[in-house]
């Protein structure tokens, strides 16, 4: 049994806590929201994540599981601490990491007894070291610094973190190889590897992950648009190339581009910082470019069927960036909603977990509805920019009484090709042929 303190509590600080008491641990996890903190010690969760409420309540009884705004009565306790803080973008596309630096200083201050810090937050290559110059300006004992990156995926984060592909820590501090061995045991029992290495390879290892996986979507869309003008079918392509083992069919669905708090933040991070040490990445340039795009790209198919949008109601379901998630962070819908608003088109949404968030943010900007068909009644058409479960086996009649028109565009291929063209629907996806219905003639 280790004692943690997690300080930050939003997606990444919030899983790792809860899955570290699970494992016997006990957890003080640091908020500077009071109102927050206060709602977790009640047991409610403040975040949507799949199976995650069930652990947070059962590690709360057994009082494995503590909430604090006193960052110092935390540390004193831990062992470990371990610093999930937000690494915004900046302006020029840089993690901000003034967040996880400012703590650093002050753990410098507070901390009587050798102690491991670790990095979960995603960061640059080199913010061990600087951590470690944060922390050591005021510590007057021993330390160690390690960067020890998540693998989560938003919607099955806590089965990847009780059941990790890898678990990567960086650290050349022989005690805390210890410690942190120790700490992960339970989790790689099954055989899956701990790779240990020096602080920077762990932090590029991160981003270089990401970047990746993020290269491979951008692929696939580019390969997608590509069979719209040539009239191939990018199922079938996606089917043939993901059985090569050298790629694989994880990350190969076209769709309108990527989201979320990880891909764009960390692809751009890293970007900008081979610019830092005069290095360009070419591959990651073209990935952000192309995805820019990609995002609207159902937006240009509207206007290249309608013309003016102005005066149009669309109907749209998911908000979210993916499902199963009620995260929006550079969700495409966003971007699919403000392109709409531009061209004075007037929208009516759902989803099923993201719609107070976007409330948040857009207000009475666009029409919020109670359920999926809700948003159907009188849109011209329905757009689909989030592939919910909910989604995939609709009332197709219902659907066609209430949209003025039965006509789909469809960012995420949720429904094949020939049940559309069986259910009667104008069916436009992605990187598939169009689906025209047949003009309905009467019998003599």
């Amino acid at each position: 049994m280790k004692k943690i303190a997690v300080v930050g509590t939003g997606y990444v600080g919030l899983v790792t806590g809860t899955c570290f008491a699970e494992t016997g641990n006990n957890v003080t996890c640091v908020d500077i929201d009071e109102r927050k903190v206060e709602q977790m010690r009640q047991g409610v969760v403040p975040i949507y994540e799949p199976h995650l409420d069930v652990i947070f309540e059962r590690n709360i009884k057994a009082n494995r599981i503590k909430f604090t705004t006193n960052l110092e009565e935390a540390v004193e306790e831990a062992e470990i601490i371990f610093l999930a803080l937000p690494t915004p973008p900046g302006e020029d596309g840089s993690a901000d990491l003034s967040y996880v630096l400012g703590v650093a200083e002050t753990l410098g201050k507070i901390i009587k007894e050798y102690k491991v810090i670790v990095d979960k937050s995603t960061v640059p290559v080199g913010t061990a070291e600087l951590v470690t110059e944060a922390v050591a300006k005021h510590a007057n004992v021993p330390f160690a610094v390690v960067s020890n990156p998540e693998f989560l995926r938003e919607g099955f984060a806590v089965d990847d973190f009780l059941n990790p592909d890898r678990v990567v820590i960086g650290t050349e501090d022989e005690k805390a190889k210890q410690i942190m061995t120790e700490l992960y045991k339970p989790f790689i029992r099954d055989g899956h590897p701990l790779i240990i290495m020096d602080e920077k390879s762990a932090e590029l290892t991160k981003y270089a992950a990401n970047s990746f996986l993020a290269t491979k979507i951008t692929f696939m869309n580019e390969i997608s648009n590509f069979c719209e003008k040539v009239g191939a079918d990018v199922d079938m392509v996606r089917k043939g190339i993901g059985s090569d083992s050298r790629i694989g069919h994880k990350f190969l669905y076209p769709g309108i581009g990527f989201g979320g708090s990880c891909f764009p933040k960390d692809v751009s991070a890293l970007l900008k910082s081979g610019k830092a040490v005069d290095y360009h990445f070419e591959i990651i340039d073209a990935v952000l470019r192309v995805n820019e795009g990609q995002k609207t790209s159902t937006v240009d198919k509207l206007v290249s069927y309608y013309g003016d949008l102005s005066g149009y109601t669309f109907a749209l379901w998911g908000l979210a960036f993916k499902p199963d998630t009620d995260d929006i962070r550079e969700a495409p819908a966003l971007y699919i909603i403000e392109k709409l608003l531009q061209q004075r088109a007037k929208i009516k949404a759902y989803d099923p977990e993201a719609m107070e968030n976007v409330k948040a943010l857009l207000g009475d900007k666009i029409e919020f509805v109670d359920n999926q068909y809700d948003a159907l009644e009188g849109a011209e058409a329905l757009l689909i920019a989030t592939e919910w479960g909910a989604f995939r086996n609709p009332d197709f009649d219902k659907m066609k009484e209430l949209l003025a028109t039965p006509t789909i565009f469809d960012g995420r291929n949720i429904f094949e090709l020939d049940r559309m063209e069986t259910e009667g629907f104008y069916y436009s996806s992605m990187g598939r042929k169009t689906i025209v219905p047949r003009p309905v003639t009467k019998e003599a």
